[in-house]
């Protein structure tokens, strides 16, 4: 079953948020909290890249459930690129090493593949969050937030700020990375269809890379004067975005629209930096994924959703006060 929430910008639609998300992680209760005890479970959590601020929300709720249910969490992944390289070690690692369920973000939806059929061969269930594979047959489970949706906010919102007209610019991570690719084919369909007078003059990835992106974003305000917005559709992006916004004097000129809302990110928009933020739920996808992760263990097939989609939230600064909770925890 796919479960799709989506939420608007204002007050109302946090509070829908809010509420549905709130019954979702209440709702496949596990079998700790059941009067059964979890404590053998050993369930490893490999993420994108560790010290991405949206894996280290992630971490952190994941540490919460497995205190609260007291499962064994092994998290661990790559803490200085993101990559298939660099994460299938840590994957192989915990198959290897014997572990009950499998939770992961694949960096490559084809090379994450192997491992997944891996997995299912030696009876592991896996689970899939924020980014999948490409065939997603043999997983018990995809959370992710509404990606495409979140890339035809950032349209909506880039033609409110630059008056419905004129020439926009798209930095993203890679064209492997099944979330990046969902965000920037909202944005550019949204345009498309709907503003005949805005331009995307190029759609180029910066690999994840924060300087790459700056060469990428440089570039395109060199070959456009004109250019009015730029949509940085993950955050290293956005990093690489206001380095080169900054370098050219043309920060709160050329709307810059950001994905993520890391803390710096969250400064950056009370500055006028970013111009708007679509913000995640990394929190909540990890709790959903561990929750679906042990009633897949327990045979709960009932408690399980074959696929949950998270809706995103637009920050800007006249309703940061009312968004300001989607921060992303970085302790």
């Amino acid at each position: 079953m796919r479960t799709t929430l989506r939420a608007g910008i204002t007050a109302i639609g946090a509070s829908i948020l809010l509420a549905a998300t709130g019954c979702a992680a209440n709702g496949p209760e596990s079998g700790a909290e059941n009067g059964d005890s979890a404590s053998s479970y050993r369930i490893a959590f490999v993420p994108g890249i560790s010290s991405d601020p949206f894996f280290v929300a992630m971490e952190i709720a994941a540490k919460e459930e497995a205190e609260k249910l007291g499962f064994e969490l092994v998290y661990q992944g790559s803490s200085s690129d993101y990559s298939p390289q660099t994460q299938l070690p840590f994957v192989e690692g915990a198959l290897t090493e014997g572990v009950d369920a499998l939770i992961m973000a694949p960096t490559d939806g084809d090379a994450l593949q192997a491992s997944v059929q891996k997995a299912a061969a030696s009876d592991v269930p896996v689970v899939t969050v924020d980014t999948t594979v490409s065939d997603q047959s043999e997983l018990v489970s995809h959370v992710t937030g509404d990606n495409e949706d979140g890339g035809r906010k950032a349209a909506e919102t880039m033609a409110e700020l630059i008056g419905g007209e004129g020439k926009v610019f798209v930095v993203s991570g890679a064209p492997t990375i099944t979330t990046d690719t969902l965000r920037v084919d909202g944005f550019v369909d949204e345009i498309e269809q709907n503003y005949p007078k805005i331009e995307v003059v190029g759609v180029e990835y910066a690999y994840s890379q924060p300087a790459e992106a700056t060469t990428k974003v440089s570039a395109a305000l060199l070959n456009h004067p004109d250019l009015k917005g730029v949509f940085a559709a993950e955050g290293n992006s956005g990093v690489g975005s206001v380095a080169a916004l900054r370098n050219a004097d043309a920060t709160g000129e050329v709307a810059l629209i950001g994905y993520d809302a890391y803390s710096n990110q969250v400064e950056e928009l009370e500055q006028g930096i970013y111009s708007a933020l679509i913000a995640q739920d990394p929190a909540q996808e990890a709790r959903l994924a561990i929750q679906f992760a042990i009633a897949a263990i327990e045979g709960r097939t009932d408690d399980i959703e074959k696929e949950v989609v998270i809706p995103n939230v637009v920050m800007t600064q006249e309703n940061l006060e009312k968004t300001r909770s989607y921060q992303y925890d970085e302790r």
